[in-house]
């Protein structure tokens, strides 16, 4: 009988390269050949591998030495996990609260690219809906978290955001970029934005800004339930809560203006 070989889905590069890194977090500044011993590949491999790694910032050389050791390209990228992670612990307990206070779903949202993508979702045991939206990426012009990242972006790629072409989810999409244009200034006026039947027929909802302790925008907060729950004249006092909950997460990421 033969044997039935498995092979690992994973990437035998990026495989080496990642145990490069976790090397050089163990034992700092290591040589071409201390690395191609410890892991056992050819030292030409490891060659390739740390000067690749270099190239892109995530290992730095020592003229001198010729030795590696992890770069400061290595830090940007932990500063945005760390970003996420720092929303996440100051925004669970609100969230729970919000949620419980409206009854209905309440998201948080970060800025990937030019799309919001769904970071944490707290449900009411009373809401509507009971549809996992974490890690999901949703449209900018459509949905309330991400008016807001429209709202406060660099004047540049909002506008180049809003020359589209952009997508009509529903009748009741808001397409033109002056309509877009005209709600973002209402969003800075009232400090939170929404969406009614934009992104889904029957589905509404109301979002506002969280900002990081160096005034810049970490993220929103919003409110989404079902227009007969949520309807119109609803959204105002939905909005005075969940600017109410995003000031709270706020100052727990120490931004001081609200003080």
């Amino acid at each position: 009988m033969c044997a039935v070989v498995r092979r690992s889905p994973s990437v035998q590069s990026v495989d080496r390269a990642v145990s490069v890194m976790e090397l050089l977090a163990r034992r700092g500044w290591s040589g071409v050949t201390e690395v191609a011993n410890d892991l056992g590949i050819h030292k030409s491999t490891a060659y390739r591998l740390l000067t690749t790694l270099r190239d892109r910032g995530l290992v730095e050389q020592d003229a001198a030495t010729e030795k590696y050791r992890l770069g400061f390209g290595m830090v940007l990228l932990a500063s945005t996990v760390r970003a996420d992670l720092d929303i996440l612990r100051c925004a669970r307990p609100v969230c729970e609260q919000l949620s419980e206070q409206t009854q209905e779903t309440v998201t948080i949202t970060v800025l990937d690219g030019d799309d919001a993508v769904i970071i944490h979702q707290s449900v009411s045991r009373a809401s509507a809906l009971n549809v996992d939206w974490t890690g999901l990426h949703t449209p900018l012009h459509a949905t309330a978290a991400g008016k807001i990242f429209l709202a406060y972006m660099p004047d540049d790629q909002r506008l180049r955001i809003l020359d589209g072409p952009l997508e009509s989810y529903t009748e009741d999409t808001t397409v033109d970029p002056h309509g877009l244009s005209a709600h973002m200034h209402e969003i800075q006026s009232s400090g939170y934005s929404f969406t009614v039947e934009e992104l889904e027929t029957g589905l509404n909802a109301v979002g506002a800004p969280v900002w990081r302790g160096d005034g810049g925008l970490a993220g929103a907060v919003s409110v989404s339930g079902p227009a007969f729950r949520m309807p119109v004249d609803a959204i105002p006092e939905v909005g005075s809560l969940v600017t109410e909950a995003a000031t709270e997460i706020s100052r727990c990421l120490g931004y001081r203006e609200y003080e």
